[in-house]
């Protein structure tokens, strides 16, 4: 019971300081974006805040074509509710352009870029939730999921400014909501959710089950699919082959780590077609169904691996169509087009 105890007050703190980060960044930029120090700024240089707004579009367009590309359109959508920060923004530009007139055609540009980095902020968010509950569906932790994600990055410093000036605050806070989105929708599509072969029938579900030698009651850590000799055998999400040969008790083996701790192994094969190191994405030829190893009979044994545990391998393969579209929408943002074909979701 204490242990769960101090887990609880610990996942509390962590939230309570996450909160208290954006709450402060909020309230740094309700400062900066606030009429007065926008007046004032314009007062002290023209020149300067011309020089500020351009490199401001260069950031805006830098971060927008890393992580959203052509869907930067679909934010300007007339028809989309004005926020209220976005309102506020509205007069406080009327503000300054009567107070200083010689700046209204620059106010009207910051408060436009302004403008479009809050809507880029919501649809970020919008994805990142959609992500969230897709990810979630698999029966896995999108935070958790995420912190191995983001520990897996690394190089060298390179400073995105010329000069030592802080990020605007609201184009931090837009990068950090375009950055959590990529880091879900990264992991989403590392999570395996296409069929491993091109069969329905079940012989053997995962969990407690009769040894098919022995009679003797025994964990079976995946699912059993029978099938064709020779049916094509396919990677469920994209990875790296890890594994391809021989496996004591499994046969003719194919192993994919997809990152995250996730983990796919295909076993029994009668042929492997791909080779350790080697890159792929999902739904590719990784070998042929056979009877290798500790088999009854023709049939793929397909596992899902968290971490080194086998879990039930059946969330992924019953995904709803709600969380493939989510996956494909993830897919087309980061990679291109979607491939048709064997490429389920």
């Amino acid at each position: 019971m204490t242990i769960w105890l101090l887990i609880t007050f610990a996942m509390m703190i962590n939230q309570m300081t996450i909160t208290g980060e954006r709450m402060a960044l909020a309230e740094k930029e309700a400062e900066v974006n606030s009429t007065e120090n926008r007046v004032a700024a314009y007062k002290q240089s023209i020149e300067g805040v011309a020089a500020d707004l351009q490199q401001r579009q260069d950031a805006i367009e830098q971060i927008s074509e890393q992580f959203i590309g052509d869907e930067i359109a679909n934010t300007n959508d007339p028809d989309q509710e004005v926020s209220e920060a976005e309102q506020k923004l509205l007069e406080n530009t009327k503000k300054i352009s009567s107070a200083f007139p010689a700046a209204a055609q620059l106010a009207e540009i910051e408060a436009r870029q302004i403008a479009f980095a809050y809507r880029l902020t919501r649809a970020a968010d919008a994805r990142t939730a959609n992500a969230e509950a897709a990810i979630r569906e698999f029966g896995l932790n999108p935070d958790k999921m995420a912190k191995s994600s983001s520990q897996n990055i690394g190089g060298p410093f390179i400073p995105f400014f010329k000069t030592d000036d802080d990020l605007h605050p609201t184009l931090e806070r837009l990068a950090n909501a375009l950055q959590r989105m990529d880091l879900l929708e990264r992991t989403l599509l590392a999570i395996p959710s296409g069929m491993p072969a091109d069969i329905k029938m079940i012989s053997s579900g995962y969990g407690y089950r009769r040894d098919p030698f022995t009679g003797g009651g025994a964990m079976h850590s995946g699912i059993d699919f029978k099938g064709p000799h020779g049916a094509a055998i396919l990677a469920a999400a994209k990875g790296k082959i890890t594994h391809a040969g021989w496996k004591s008790g499994y046969g003719k083996t194919v192993e994919i780590t997809h990152g995250n701790g996730l983990m796919t192994r295909y076993a029994h094969l009668s042929r492997i077609t791909v080779a350790r190191g080697q890159k792929i994405e999902q739904g590719a030829n990784v070998g042929k169904m056979g009877s290798t190893g500790r088999s009854t009979g023709t049939h793929l044994h397909f596992e899902v691996r968290l971490n080194g545990k086998a879990i039930n391998p059946r969330p992924f393969l019953e995904a709803n169509n709600n969380v493939l579209k989510v996956k494909a929408d993830a897919r087309q943002r980061t990679s291109g087009p979607i491939k048709s074909g064997a490429d389920r979701g």
